[in-house]
């Protein structure tokens, strides 16, 4: 079975994927990666590529938008049976996140997979 034709480990709504058009018009190629709950508690936090540096405890999930999007490691580990969704809520975004001021701000949801979906991420090396 063909895990990337199957599920994806993250995905975006079409508001998010309109707000990351945006940003991109603005700010050029960009990236994501998964907040692990210290300044800006659990938000995706979006960045100008070249603006954060991913390291090796960096785990790429997926592409949104084509944007690239990470989560840490030890972060993976813990959310690993679930599909991250990035939506887009009304709200002040992360200090740091390019959509900080917009009036809106990026939000991670999230479904756990099913027993298929899990066995075919594993399958696949995913996990």
């Amino acid at each position: 079975m063909n895990v990337d034709a199957f599920v994806d480990q993250v995905i975006a709504t079409p508001a998010a994927v309109a707000l990351i058009e945006d940003l991109r018009a603005r700010h050029g190629a960009l990236l994501f990666h998964q907040s692990g709950g210290c300044c800006d508690g659990s938000s995706p936090m979006c960045f100008a590529q070249g603006e954060l540096v991913i390291g090796e405890q960096d785990v790429q999930l997926g592409v949104i938008a084509d944007a690239p999007f990470y989560i840490s490691r030890p972060q993976f580990e813990y959310w690993k049976h679930t599909q991250l969704i990035i939506d887009v809520v009304p709200g002040r975004g992360g200090m740091f996140s390019l959509e900080n001021g917009e009036g809106v701000r990026f939000l991670t949801r999230s479904r756990l997979f099913t027993e298929d979906e899990f066995a075919a991420l594993a399958a696949a090396g995913k996990l």
